[in-house]
């Protein structure tokens, strides 16, 4: 029912749901403490059609790139780098003319 709530985007189901006193697991108590806790914001989640999977999708890319770098020496390299990842910047071509020797 839990689930079906969500999909359904019905918030005074889940709010009931989750302020309810049945016995549960202790698991299941301890995530239910943290979505009281976080009322509104959980409510306004099912309610809403806004996501920010986009953006966790960047950061995540983003701490990909420092992990894989080991660290730039400065600031100005890691955004490259970033921009050369997200196709911003296009990477330089190799000369021709060099190639030909």
């Amino acid at each position: 029912s839990f689930i079906q709530a969500i999909e359904t985007n019905n918030t005074q189901e889940l709010k009931s749901l989750i302020t309810s006193k049945d016995s549960i697991g202790t698991l299941m108590h301890k995530t239910l403490l943290t979505f009281k806790y976080n009322l509104k914001a959980v409510l306004n989640g099912a309610a809403l059609p806004y996501s920010n999977g986009c953006l966790e999708g960047f950061n995540r890319k983003i701490k990909q790139i420092e992990r894989t770098a080991f660290g730039y020496s400065n600031f100005i390299n890691l955004l490259t780098r970033i921009r050369l990842e997200e196709n911003q910047y296009k990477e330089k071509e190799p000369n021709i003319l060099l190639m030909t020797a």
